[in-house]
């Protein structure tokens, strides 16, 4: 697709420091999009509930990209581990993160700040259920321009061609739009987790939901995924998002019994 937005000559001055041109990518560019309306929905949502400063909540989102990259690198890393040692600088590039590294390592880091902050933990994970949608599905939306997380060979209706040899997918041939099929994933979860929003059964709720829903989704979705260097638990059968997916589907679940138990019981 179009991985590069556009490029601004720079001044002739400017050369030695930032090169002859200014490069907006699109991957970023969406990245950005949709942090500052993942940010804005937290200062709305906090504020009503918590009367957290927007101050707060830039330093909430600021621990939260530092914990996204450094996650989805050390995952990515560990996909392979022998290439990685003797290419680190690939590894440090902008190119190539992991969102469940990412996302694993968010959540302790938010879990920290809510009790440094003395903010109560299971409503502002629900708050942040939905700031997550909405991030993800902005970077899916970069994904797609940027050709990352690519599907496998399809010759089907909804097929895509990359013809841009600045994408990371294979150029000219028809692959499944598996990005899009995040994208569609992920507004649906969106979308379900504020209709559940107005009549929750318990604080946490919406986070666990989003996570359950997302495993399962991401899990169906890899098998449309043609970006194999990712690597598999069981080659060719349960790839590693697919294993993650399973062990924190079981993990929510457990959770999820656990805290509505909890409510049916304080309501008798």
């Amino acid at each position: 697709m179009y991985p590069i937005l556009f490029e601004i000559p720079l001044p002739e001055f400017l050369h030695g420091f930032l090169g002859e041109s200014f490069t907006a990518y699109s991957y970023g560019f969406f990245i950005v999009i949709g942090a500052l309306l993942g940010v804005t929905y937290v200062a709305v949502q906090s504020r009503k509930k918590f009367d957290l400063s927007l101050d707060k909540v830039n330093s909430l989102f600021l621990l939260l990209l530092l914990a996204a990259f450094v996650g989805g690198k050390v995952f990515l890393y560990f996909e392979n581990p022998a290439y990685y040692n003797n290419n680190m600088a690939n590894l440090l590039s902008g190119k190539g993160f992991v969102f469940y590294g990412s996302l694993l390592f968010c959540i302790p880091s938010m879990l920290l700040f809510f009790r440094y902050h003395k903010l109560t933990t299971l409503p502002m994970l629900d708050i942040m259920a939905v700031t997550t949608c909405i991030v993800h599905a902005f970077g899916r939306l970069g994904c797609f321009m940027a050709g990352c997380c690519h599907g496998i060979e399809w010759h089907g209706p909804l097929a895509v061609v990359f013809t841009n040899e600045e994408c990371l997918a294979p150029t000219n041939i028809p692959l499944h739009p598996t990005q899009l099929y995040s994208i569609g994933l992920i507004s649906v979860i969106l979308v379900t987790l504020l209709v559940i929003k107005k009549n929750k059964q318990f604080e946490g709720q919406l986070f666990l939901l989003y996570l359950m829903f997302y495993s399962v989704g991401r899990s169906i979705i890899e098998i449309f995924r043609g970006d194999v260097s990712r690597g598999y638990v069981i080659d060719g059968w349960l790839s590693h998002s697919q294993f993650i997916s399973l062990i924190i589907l079981s993990i929510t679940i457990y959770f999820y019994i656990k805290l509505k138990k909890r409510v049916g019981v304080t309501s008798k």
